[in-house]
């Protein structure tokens, strides 16, 4: 077990001075300096000896040892080039942890796993992610469908809410159905500002995304069926008619939307976010079945 924490003050600005390192805004780095909140979130997120873990964005290092204390073997990627160094340093004592330098929404998720952990080893994803490119990495790990049980993320708090909200609440939208086709979403604890250096400006929560293992609702076309939940919140303040209205506006007359909305009981008065994941699937499945019928 290591003498002291990564994840102190005092621990992070002697890290911070020895290589003169400073913080780049561009890659939204917050280092988070509360070892009680590491060792929640190791807790929920379902980690034993048996299990792989992937890490983003690892930073200097302070929930990759806590990962590798717990975990069978950890390998993160790291964008910033000059945290390697210090990675290097600060881990020096683990020998499970596998740092590779690239950017995650590039990278070959699959393949890593492939080649670093067991064909049947249980693998989680665990990071504290950049607020400004949150959604585009959640939304490409669970796209790709990776052979993985749990994502556990600390991010924005705001973001976290929308990942898990439920329908008519204003925090409900696209994001929310399209996390929620993939996993149940759960918003673990929340998280203030003041245990990161540097301080963010908003707060954070942890959020717990169990892999589904079929999608929550059958639909005929994913990317259709995202577009089109993605239409329904287009004006949120807008019926749904009317929003369907604006974005099939060279796809179906206002004829035949309502015509589609009454095939699947659904009343075009109500707003996007009164409908829940069931009534998005069957409004996109019947849109997209007339289409091909007309097409």
């Amino acid at each position: 077990m290591p003498k002291k924490h990564i994840a102190t003050p005092t621990r992070t600005k002697e890290i911070l001075n020895k290589y003169t390192f400073s913080f780049k805004k561009s890659l939204g780095q917050n280092f988070l300096v509360d070892a009680n909140i590491l060792e929640n979130i190791i807790k929920h997120a379902g980690i034993d000896k048996g299990t792989g873990v992937i890490e983003v964005g690892p930073g200097i290092g302070a929930l990759t040892e806590q990962l590798a204390i717990h975990a069978d073997r950890v390998v993160a990627f790291e964008i910033d080039q000059r945290l390697l160094p210090i990675l290097q340093d600060t881990l020096q004592d683990y020998d499970n942890v596998q740092i590779i330098h690239q950017d995650i929404l590039e990278a070959n998720v699959q393949e890593v796993i492939s080649g670093h952990f067991g064909p049947e080893q249980p693998i989680h994803i665990v990071a504290n992610l950049p607020y400004y490119i949150t959604t585009p990495i959640l939304m490409k790990l669970l796209r790709e469908r990776l052979p993985v049980s749990t994502l556990t993320v600390m991010i924005q708090k705001e973001v976290a809410d929308r990942m898990a909200a439920n329908p008519n609440t204003k925090s409900y939208g696209s994001l929310t159905v399209a996390v929620q086709y993939y996993t149940q979403a759960e918003v673990i604890m929340n998280v203030p500002k003041s245990v990161f250096m540097p301080q963010p400006n908003v707060d954070s929560s942890v959020l717990r995304l169990t892999i589904r293992d079929e999608p929550s609702v059958q639909v005929t076309d994913e990317e259709y069926f995202f577009n089109l939940v993605q239409a329904c919140f287009g004006q949120r303040r807008k019926t749904l008619r009317n929003n369907l209205i604006r974005y099939f506006k060279e796809t179906y007359d206002k004829e035949t939307i309502t015509e589609l909305l009454e095939m699947v009981n659904i009343d075009g008065a109500r707003r996007g976010e009164s409908l829940d994941i069931e009534e998005f699937a069957a409004l996109a499945n019947v849109f997209y079945n007339a289409g091909d019928v007309n097409g």
